[in-house]
């Protein structure tokens, strides 16, 4: 049986269908028929709000078996990681992987609807991995959202890659290498 790998999109209009499609199809070509993915259309892509997006997610997590793979990117990233430390899934992730998440707290932006939080190391569970990954020539969400990460998630495995911009240049053959070797 395929690994099931859950990607959520970032934000913006459009994004589903011309931005983050891009990325999961790099993916699926990467990793290959011992993985399925599944690609949701978050609620409003154009607009989006943190509580609707939430519960999207977690009506898919009901779909997912244990060691299921979490990716997240942009504001899709940031909201799959906070609605995790909010509220622990029935089942067990193989891992989290973020992909250039704006970080809500100090050291990155101020948000509304998204509460600040600088430490979620006691909101995960110890030995999760959770892979961050951020291109330096990221124009949409600054490189130093990274280090924010990196203090609020010191377990985390940090990714940069140099002079890739926000959606990776549309290549994830990195992460794939990554999922692989999360199998072994």
């Amino acid at each position: 049986m395929p690994t099931q790998i859950l990607f959520i999109q970032g934000a913006g209009e459009t994004t589903h269908d011309e931005w983050d499609n891009k990325l999961v199809d790099s993916l699926a070509r990467e990793l290959g028929e011992a993985y399925s993915i599944r690609y949701p259309r978050m609620p409003d892509e154009a607009d989006p709000h943190y509580q609707a997006w939430k519960a999207a997610i977690g009506t898919e997590f009901q779909t997912l078996e244990d060691g299921a793979i979490l990716i997240g990117h942009s504001f899709g990233g940031t909201v799959l990681l906070h609605a995790l430390a909010e509220e622990w899934p029935a089942f067990e992730p193989g891992a989290v992987i973020l992909i250039a998440p704006p970080f809500m707290g100090a050291g990155g932006w101020e948000s509304d609807e998204i509460a600040r939080r600088d430490d979620f190391s006691e909101s995960l569970p110890e030995g999760l991995p959770v892979l961050i990954y951020h291109g330096s020539e990221d124009d949409t969400v600054p490189f130093a959202h990274i280090e924010a990460y990196a203090r609020a998630i010191p377990d985390a495995v940090l990714c940069s890659l140099p002079g890739r911009d926000h959606q990776l240049d549309n290549d994830l053959a990195d992460v794939a290498k990554d999922i692989r070797s999360l199998a072994v």
